[in-house]
Formats: structure tokens, C-alpha cells, sequence
């Protein structure tokens, strides 16, 4: 039998104890405990970081763990805030509002390139106003075809999809971006609003969401062309809260029937769906930064049912391993 010197052209280093920086796919010797040891993803988990200034709820999130932004939302001040909170990883920054105070609305992008689109404003009127922040303030750019509240969206500001919502029924309308204006394309197989969303704008996932009290399991992945039902969720739910890629993703909190919010956690591989390790509050109407990577991500605010002020950081961090012999 070929030894792991003949197979890849050098031996297995030794290591007194476990190497103190660690990638996966690493291998050594542990003289300490005299094993065999290799690194692999651990288990994630959820941490509480830095509290909103005010708590928030139905409103957009958009970003990474360390450079998020909250938008707009309920507030304890009201509805239909224009107020925007920039994270940088621990805490929370009140910065520039946005133009137009909603509710309802969905965001994709980058703490310094983002868009808040649609939602619903005091009216109340079902808003196509997009607005796109360049880090410093909030412009109105090309009006959606159709306005809607509660919907999902993925991708960039020079390439988006803003999908679903209500209008005021749920509706299937997806539309995408394309640097300069909105266009019609093929919708949701089923009419949807709050749903998580996460993807770029030829690859993303809708997850879950209404119509039902007791919220959908539907997931639906979107190729650029056309939207196809894959895998459901374990737990169906609406007003859940998602980020990361088609390929890699968790969706958490939400609310079940009777209007319960959960605490579920449920990551995706690509294939299927597993519950892992809860958030430490059922919430719902919470929101993500939907750039996040599935190994690091961040949800914040939402409804317990009283308005929430709280962030929750999900890191899957590479972790060693000894190796056990079958």
C-alpha cells in the first residue's frame, strides 16, 4: 500500500501539539497526543455581537458580518423610518438616512454600494422606489416596473434581481438589473413574499415564506434564466432571514403558525437542508447581511414579538480534528 509520502511527494510534518494557524485540508502529527491530526470546518454557532441603536424590524439588510448596513424599517419611533445603522463588526453607527422613509423593503450589495428597493411607505403605497448608497449617502435611481413590499433580491448595483413580494398579494414578479434600468423576466413558480434571499443575479436562492400563516418550505434557485423548486427547508416559515450562495447558505429565525418566531437555524450544501445550532432568541422580520458567506454571516433586529435591537454573528471557524481509524 502507497504511504501519504508516495501519494503527494512529502511526509506528514510533526507538530509538538496543533499547528497555530490552520487551513483546511491541513495534515500533521500531533506528538503530544501521538494522533494523527487534520483541520476541517467545525460545527458553526452564534455569538452576540454589537445592538443596533434602535431596534428594527421589516426592514433591509445588506453587507458582510464586519461591513453591514440596517435600513429603514419599524422602529420604536414608528413605522416607515428613514434611519440607515453601518456595523463594522462590533458596533453599530447611526449615518445617513435614507429619502424615503418604508417598511418592507429588501436590499443587496455592499456597505459601500448597496440598494434599498421597494417596500411600503405611510401611504400606504407599494413602492417602486429604488435608492443606491455609495457609502457616504442615498440617490433614487431607475424606478422597479413594479411596486411591492416584502420581496427578496440578490446581486450587485451593476447586476441585481429584485423578486416576489406583495402588490398587495403575494406575487411570483422577478425583475432584474442591468446597471441602468429594471426589466420583466421569469417569474417565481410559486407567488411569494418574505421570504430569505441570498445569491448574485444569475445564481441565487428564494427561501421559504408566505402565502400561509404557518409560512412555505418552498425553496426555488434562480440560474440567470429561469427559477427551478429544489430541496425545501426542514421547517416551513415566513419572515426568515438568509445569506451566503447557491452553494453554500443558512436560514435562520422566522415565524411558524400561529405568528410563533423561532430561533431554527438551517444550513444549505447545495443539495439539502440541515438544522444546525439555533439563534439564542426566536425572532422574525429580521434581516441579514445576505452577502455574507455561510461561514461568517450576521442577522439583527426583527420581532420577539417586542421590536429587537439585538445582532447574532454565525462563524463556522476551521478547527482540528483527530483522525480515527475504520
Amino acid at each position: 500500500m502507497a504511504d501519504y509520502k508516495a501519494i503527494k511527494g512529502l511526509t506528514i510534518q510533526t507538530v509538538t501539539g496543533d499547528p497555530s494557524t490552520l487551513a483546511t485540508g491541513d495534515i500533521w502529527y500531533n506528538s503530544t497526543l501521538g494522533k494523527v491530526r487534520g483541520a476541517k470546518i467545525a460545527a458553526g454557532s452564534w455569538a452576540t455581537g454589537g445592538n443596533l441603536n434602535a431596534g428594527a424590524n421589516d426592514m433591509a439588510g445588506i453587507g458582510i458580518q464586519t461591513a453591514a448596513l440596517c435600513v429603514a424599517g419599524t422602529r420604536p419611533a414608528g413605522q416607515h423610518q428613514t434611519v440607515c445603522e453601518s456595523y463594522d463588526g462590533s458596533s453599530w453607527t447611526e449615518i445617513a438616512d435614507i429619502n424615503t422613509g418604508r417598511i418592507g423593503n429588501s436590499g443587496l450589495g455592499t456597505q459601500t454600494a448597496g440598494f434599498s428597493i421597494g417596500g411600503n411607505d405611510a401611504a400606504p403605497a407599494f413602492l417602486t422606489i429604488v435608492e443606491s448608497f455609495n457609502g457616504t449617502s442615498w440617490t433614487e435611481i431607475a424606478d422597479l416596473n413594479t411596486g411591492k413590499c416584502d420581496s427578496g433580491s440578490a446581486g450587485t448595483t451593476t447586476a441585481g434581481i429584485s423578486f416576489g413580494g406583495r402588490t398587495p398579494s403575494e406575487t411570483a414578479n422577478n425583475e432584474s438589473w442591468n446597471g441602468t434600468s429594471w426589466t420583466e423576466v421569469a417569474d417565481l413558480n410559486a407567488v411569494r413574499a418574505l421570504m430569505g434571499y441570498f445569491g448574485t443575479s444569475t445564481a441565487a436562492l428564494s427561501v421559504g415564506g408566505q402565502p400561509g400563516p404557518g409560512g412555505q418550505a418552498i425553496v426555488e434557485e434562480w440560474d440567470g434564466s429561469s427559477w427551478t423548486e429544489i430541496a425545501d427547508l426542514n421547517t416551513a416559515r415566513r419572515a426568515l432571514a438568509g445569506s451566503g450562495v447557491v452553494t453554500a447558505g443558512i436560514a435562520c429565525g422566522g415565524w411558524t403558525s400561529p405568528n410563533t418566531e423561532v430561533a431554527i437555524t438551517e444550513e444549505w450544501d447545495g443539495s439539502s437542508w440541515t438544522e444546525v445550532a439555533d439563534i439564542s432568541t426566536g425572532v422574525a422580520f429580521l434581516a441579514a447581511g445576505t452577502a455574507s458567506p455561510s461561514t461568517t454571516s450576521i442577522n439583527f433586529g426583527g420581532i420577539t414579538p417586542s421590536i429587537q435591537a439585538i445582532t447574532n454573528e454565525w462563524t463556522k471557524a476551521v478547527a482540528a480534528s483527530s483522525f480515527t481509524s475504520s
